[in-house]
């Protein structure tokens, strides 16, 4: 962590006061390096691991730069998944909610209707969000301005300036002026990516962050493996078996929140969802239930793993694995808070054991295989019939 704060980096109240609402009060190392070289309008290449903040390194100095006088795209951020576009235009979209700053912004990614994404540019949203195939193709039809865009991110560099994606995202560069602004991050950058990246720019800086992730001690981690259609009724079976006081599961797609919630209130487990195209009242409500106790259940998309500060969620169910590790870390940071004990739940799949394998190493900690015979929780073996 830094010792500086944010506004010691030059943002402005607004901002600051939008990421305390966030919960987030002190900058990390690569958010202090970043920040006010951004400020400066310097190309960046930016290096740390992940879940150390990289995301809102490059936001942030990009919000303050918006000009909120001028309808027009002024940012462009390329990202290598369609799950990392949207969860970084989540964090948009709650970076503008809680800093009142009408920040705008529109994901725009392949195979997806795109017509409707057409619709959407007409609204000439701030920053856009995306792939670089799809974004290039709506430059190509001139429904994204290249030449009001003042910068340009690339996140997760290592992947998206490898050979197979590199001409695409030259292609979308080149449609911009020669004075924006080029940020690359990623966890990882090797000296290919670096001069690739060089290329590119004009003098940029290299940051690199020394940041070691801490995983909170006070959370006791586990998963159960079982087929996909099981996973609703084993995560029944573990609420009924646990009772836990307040827990929250997490699922990756917005529509399966409500499947879910309803199938578990069929149940008459005490559910509400929470979602990222519910009304502002809806999720209020959901909220309020839940701290109040009203409920002991809240479903939820990745949206509210941010913002959300409920005291005493004992439990963490994950009901699918997050795409970025650094977002398993968020989720189960809404247990185990204030010095109390907490328990993470991951009920996975096969083939998703590779990422709870792939947790284990990054963060260094131990995530235990369990199992469930007659409402009672095991270490993987099942007891013998006697």
């Amino acid at each position: 962590m830094s010792n500086k704060s944010f506004q010691e980096l030059g943002l402005n109240e607004a901002i600051v006061t939008g990421l305390n609402k966030l919960h987030i009060i002190k900058p990390t190392s690569i958010q202090e390096k970043a920040i006010p070289e951004a400020l400066l309008n310097k190309d960046i290449i930016g290096q740390s691991e992940t879940g150390s903040g990289k995301t809102l390194a490059y936001l942030l100095p990009i919000f303050q730069k918006v000009d909120l006088t001028k309808r027009e795209m002024q940012a462009i951020i390329l990202a290598p998944t369609h799950e990392l576009a949207m969860q970084i235009d989540r964090e948009i979209t709650a970076l503008a909610e809680n800093s009142n700053t009408p920040v705008t912004s529109a994901p725009i990614i392949g195979e997806v209707n795109i017509k409707r994404q057409i619709e959407k540019l007409k609204e000439k949203p701030h920053i856009i969000v995306g792939s670089s195939g799809r974004i290039l193709e709506l430059i190509k039809k001139k429904k994204i301005t290249a030449h009001t865009i003042k910068t340009i991110v690339i996140d997760e560099g290592d992947k998206l300036l490898d050979q197979n994606n590199l001409p695409l995202v030259k292609d979308v560069i080149k449609t911009t002026m020669r004075d924006r602004q080029l940020m690359v991050f990623s966890a990882t950058i090797n000296s290919k990516t670096l001069s690739v990246a060089q290329e590119l720019m004009k003098s940029p800086v290299f940051l690199k962050a020394e940041e070691t992730v801490k995983v909170n001690p006070n959370i006791t981690h586990m998963y159960f493996k079982c087929e996909n259609r099981d996973k609703i009724e084993l995560l029944r079976k573990l609420i009924a078996s646990i009772n836990p006081e307040k827990a929250i599961v997490f699922i990756n797609k917005n529509e399966e929140t409500r499947l879910t919630t309803s199938k578990l209130q069929y149940h008459k487990v005490k559910a509400e969802a929470i979602y990222g195209n519910a009304s502002k009242e809806e999720r209020k409500t959901a909220i309020d239930s839940f701290r109040t106790g009203k409920i002991k259940i809240l479903v939820s998309s990745d949206l509210s793993a941010r913002g959300l500060d409920v005291k005493g969620v004992t439990h963490i169910f994950n009901l699918d694995l997050p795409e970025e590790p650094e977002n398993y870390l968020h989720r189960v940071g809404r247990t185990g808070r204030a010095g109390e004990s907490g328990t993470a739940i991951s009920i996975v799949t096969e083939r998703e054991v590779s990422f709870i394998n792939k947790y284990t190493r990054q963060f260094n900690i131990n995530i235990e295989e369990k199992e469930i015979y007659k409402g009672v929780i095991y270490n993987k073996r099942k007891p013998k019939a006697r």
